[in-house]
């Protein structure tokens, strides 16, 4: 690629007959030298934003990248958190049930206890409502005895 300086430094040999107008032609020279300068620039600064443009490309690929892997990562560690706090309320519940179970088994066993107890209680009762009977049957005979004589 020719540069703005080779342009402006180009000499041209100069023919006697029919040959160009120095003047126009350096003037010529003078138009296309600024220009392919003026286009030069414009190609390095265009070359340059691409080269930055890649290097940003790659930045954010790189970014995307990890973003991608921290996302994965989230959900891999929101399912075991999930996981986990599913095998926890299971065992909760397991162990609510089991709780349960034994209370009810303890009650159970409460209620029969005091069943047991109401019935000697009944029959201890009954048996002090039959001496107390007796007592007043032999009471009443006594009485009835007195009352003869």
């Amino acid at each position: 690629m020719l540069t703005p300086l080779e342009i402006e430094n180009k000499k041209f040999s100069k023919q006697m007959m029919n040959g160009y107008n120095v003047d126009e032609v350096d003037e010529f020279l003078d138009l296309v030298t600024a220009e392919y300068e003026k286009m030069y620039k414009e190609n390095t600064e265009f070359r340059a934003r691409i080269e930055q443009l890649d290097e940003d490309l790659v930045h954010y690929k790189s970014i995307e990248n990890t973003l991608q892997s921290t996302l994965m990562m989230a959900q891999s560690t929101a399912e075991e958190v999930k996981k986990v706090a599913k095998q926890q309320a299971d065992q909760i519940i397991a162990d609510a049930q089991m709780n349960a179970r034994q209370s009810a088994d303890g009650l159970q066993q409460e209620i029969i206890l005091k069943r047991k107890e109401l019935e000697d209680i009944k029959q201890q009762f009954d048996i002090y409502k039959a001496k107390m009977e007796s007592l007043l049957i032999s009471q009443l005979e006594i009485l009835k005895e007195i009352n003869k004589e």
